[in-house]
């Protein structure tokens, strides 16, 4: 018991298992208070505590946008430690990861000029800010889920080659669930930028709360999930 809460408190120390924790509380917020909301009728006691959840959500989310206001700088020593990729065997992986490390790199300073707009620091229409920063991302997102793909081809590719037993073929394995973890999560991810496009786009604008909260939970999951499976492969490493 004692080590689970030693492992909590160490995780929630990071800056990066805290964000991960507080996406997740925000979009589970946001489920719940969106079907709470929805039984108004049913329940007298639930369109309260629907309202106050889907407040604490958006609370939540504007805490994170502050915190990102600080993330540029990181973003950009990975950008540069990756560079074009030339540690990358293949030249499709390497292409898409460039272009979606500067959809990243860009996504930043467009948010942080869309939220000193609505903090009225300066005189700027945040709307057009909002939605190039949701177009970054999304363009991120959809490079994510090609890149997960090629990935995968190439690891069948590696699988259908690989006739040894044993360790190596439950590595690539391991390898090819974690980019269907991934997809997944870009998926639903996308699901929600493309909700926030403005209308006449596709979907845009057309999920309910309940919906935007379920998405945005389960990409929160799959996010904790990859976390936590990267901290056992760098450990393994390092044993």
């Amino acid at each position: 018991m004692q080590h689970s809460v030693d492992c909590l408190v160490e995780f929630l120390e990071s800056y990066r298992g805290r964000d991960k924790v507080i996406r997740a509380l925000r979009y589970g917020s946001q489920l719940v208070g969106g079907i709470l909301s929805r039984k108004a009728d049913a329940d007298a006691s639930s369109p309260n505590l629907g309202k106050s959840l889907l407040l604490f959500s958006a609370q939540l989310s504007h805490c994170r946008t502050v915190l990102r206001l600080l993330d540029d700088l990181s973003m950009l020593a990975y950008s540069h430690s990756y560079g074009f990729g030339a540690k990358e065997k293949d030249g499709i992986v390497r292409c898409i990861s460039v272009l979606a490390n500067v959809a990243d790199q860009l996504y930043y300073p467009c948010e942080h000029v869309a939220w000193a707009a609505d903090a009225h620091l300066v005189r700027v229409k945040s709307d057009r800010w909002w939605l190039f920063g949701t177009v970054l991302w999304g363009t991120s997102l959809l490079l994510g889920i090609l890149r997960s793909l090629r990935v995968m081809m190439l690891l069948k590719r590696k699988l259908s080659k690989c006739d040894e037993d044993g360790s190596s073929r439950c590595q690539i394995h391991r390898q090819m669930q974690a980019e269907l973890l991934s997809i997944l999560g870009c998926m639903t991810d996308l699901s929600n930028a493309i909700h926030w496009m403005p209308h006449g786009f596709l979907w845009a604008g057309q999920f309910p709360a309940w919906l935007v909260g379920l998405m945005g939970t389960i990409s929160s999951l799959v996010g904790l999930i990859e976390m936590k499976a990267g901290d056992y492969d760098e450990k393994g490493r390092t044993e």
